[in-house]
């Protein structure tokens, strides 16, 4: 009996196996095969092969966005000439049945075969691009998926441009511009540098790193190369592990340009051509690197519960992006100067001047970092001209944060935990052991977890409030204050922005609270003459000269082709120029602290 048994046991997993390995073998099989053959014109020519699906209709659909970049793009609107065919080249029925997707009926048919062609012109690190120097690809903005099929492995064959040799991308190669991915979450998000490029490589932590250099730039590779290297490895020092065999930086050096967007294991990133040859410059790429790299671990893996995984079709709402950009922000300088690129009492101005730009944004009075987050769709890309008297960044604020939230771990530990355990604590917790996201409540508790306090007054006041901490009471846990030069001066707030306009002094912004404001002049007004005075955009601060506070001047605009004379109140500046000084005879701790904080072995 006992043999019987164990014979049915092993035929019936026997049979379980084949069922498991017929399902495999059987099922969809999805190709794309990318072309560019008259790059001059924009136009990638993307092809879809989806074979087994045998459904009376498939439906193809364009992503509306792409991860990191936080804002419905409609991709959609680029796509032109789509057609659908069998496996023998006889048209099937196919209409678009909403804004981006395109419906196939396929009665049915053992292969679908898809194409169209893509307008791609616009070079930016979430968008696609294509011209007679390169290709760029961005997975969201090129690759249609269908729908029900989006967790099939599948292929990507590109078809370079005649004379194009080289492809760089974060996918897998199987063979010359071959390439395989597990899932369409993971061809989203790697994207491909096609053309004459050049590539440079290191290895960090035995792990080999490629940087694609498209373009021209005033950069030494050895140097570069090396650099980089030293910020990889201070990256990976916060977390403890490097979660990726291979990783892939490409590089865009443009006439103007700046920023990144992160990938699972790869970013591109845009940089002036040449950056590379002033120390700001070189030290500013360098933190983009870092700050991008870091997107590995925060981001990538440790992430909001709403960041994954992605809708495609719609906003991803969450209230922490202060987390994601904006720690990953307050990383990026300190990577930089834990590598060595950047002084001690540098980065401290670098510290001092990110508190003033928040303290000196008007709306940082008016939007909490956590509304910031949440409204990033519909607020942070479509910034107008009263963006600064209502918005706050969560990248400037969240990094804020970021060094408040560590003197206040410094400070509970004796120096003994920071910012950087709370982000292994979450790291283990949620990507390596849950393998999900995290809600706002469970970043909190990790927090706690690590300083061993409550910080109930603190998510209250500062990341859903929009009180000014005391920034003296967590920096004085390095023996540091911070130091109010504008403290004792008297200056008139103008706040007026002005251009010059075929000769016209136009007003382009009005700052909350500004004299401009209380004395009503308007965005698009022209600055005639104050108090009689005829206005250009050399002499207005003459004419502001000496004024008092309270002082009352007759400004004259000019407001959709009538003239008007305002009363506008001298209102006093209130803006802060805060810088940070040694406190006198700072403890043990507290050097202790400023030590660990600024990785230095003396202060």
């Amino acid at each position: 009996m006992h043999k019987l048994k164990q014979l049915k046991q092993s035929l019936f997993l026997f049979a379980l196996l084949f069922v498991v390995t017929a399902s495999t073998a059987f099922g969809a099989e999805i190709t794309y095969t990318l072309s560019m053959p008259e790059p001059h014109t924009h136009y990638f020519n993307v092809g879809v092969e989806l074979t087994g699906a045998k459904k009376k209709y498939v439906d193809f659909t364009m992503p509306v966005w792409a991860p990191g970049s936080y804002l419905v793009r409609e991709f959609a609107k680029n796509v032109e000439s789509f057609k659908a065919t069998d496996k023998n080249g006889n048209s099937l029925q196919a209409e678009k049945i909403d804004k981006n997707t395109w419906r196939v009926y396929s009665n049915r048919a053992d292969v679908v075969q898809v194409s169209y062609d893509v307008y791609a012109y616009e070079l930016s690190v979430r968008t696609s691009f294509l011209d007679a120097s390169h290709g760029y690809v961005n997975g969201t903005s090129i690759f249609m998926y269908p729908e029900g099929y989006e967790k099939e492995d599948g292929t990507v064959v590109v078809k370079p441009y005649e004379g194009w040799n080289t492809v760089s991308t974060g996918l897998k190669s199987t063979g010359k511009f071959n390439y395989t991915f597990p899932n369409y979450d993971i061809l989203a998000d790697s994207p491909f540098e096609i053309g004459t490029h050049e590539v440079y490589q290191f290895t960090t932590n035995g792990v080999p790193h490629e940087v694609a250099m498209y373009g021209e730039g005033n950069y030494d590779p050895e140097r570069l190369m090396a650099d980089m290297k030293k910020v990889t490895e201070n990256a990976i020092a916060v977390i403890g592990e490097l979660p990726v065999d291979r990783y892939l930086f490409i590089v865009h050096n443009l006439n103007r340009g700046g920023g990144g967007l992160e990938h699972l294991n790869s970013t591109t990133l845009q940089t002036t051509r040449w950056n590379y040859g002033t120390e700001s410059g070189y030290r500013g790429f360098l933190s983009l690197v870092a700050h991008e790299y870091f997107h590995l671990w925060n981001v990538k893996r440790l992430r909001p519960l709403a960041l994954g995984p992605f809708n495609y079709n719609e906003e991803n709402y969450t209230s922490l992006l202060w987390v994601s950009e904006g720690i990953t922000s307050y990383y990026d300088d300190l990577i930089v100067r834990r590598a060595g690129f950047v002084s001690p009492d540098n980065y401290l101005n670098i510290v001092a001047g990110s508190i003033n730009s928040v303290e000196n944004t008007p709306g940082n009075k008016i939007q909490t970092v956590a509304e910031s987050s949440f409204d990033a769709w519909i607020k942070y890309y479509r910034r107008n001209e009263n963006s600064n008297n209502a918005e706050v960044s969560y990248y400037t604020k969240g990094g804020v944060i970021g060094h408040l939230l560590n003197m206040e771990i410094m400070r509970t530990t004796a120096g003994e935990k920071s910012l950087d355990d709370v982000m292994r604590y979450m790291y283990e917790r949620y990507y390596k052991k849950l393998g999900r996201g995290y809600t706002e409540k469970e970043m909190k508790e990790g927090i706690e977890a690590v300083a061993g306090k409550s910080m109930d007054a603190f998510f209250q006041n500062y990341i859903n409030g929009t009180k000014s901490p005391n920034y003296n009471e967590y920096f004085s846990a390095a023996g540091l204050q911070l130091v109010n030069v504008n403290e004792n001066m008297v200056a008139i707030d103008w706040g007026a922005s002005t251009s010059d306009t075929d000769g016209k002094v136009m007003v382009r912004g009005v700052s909350r609270n500004s004299s401009a404001w209380e004395g009503g002049i308007n965005v698009n007004d022209e600055l005639v003459a104050i108090d009689g005075f005829r206005v250009d955009n050399n002499n207005i601060k003459n004419l502001l000269s000496g004024r008092a506070i309270g002082e009352k001047l007759e400004v004259v605009v000019a407001r959709d082709g009538k003239l008007l004379v305002l009363e506008v109140p001298m209102v006093k500046d209130q803006s802060v120029r805060y810088q940070f000084q040694r406190v006198s005879n700072p403890t043990e701790q507290q050097n202790k602290i400023l030590r660990k904080w600024l990785n230095t072995e003396s202060v």
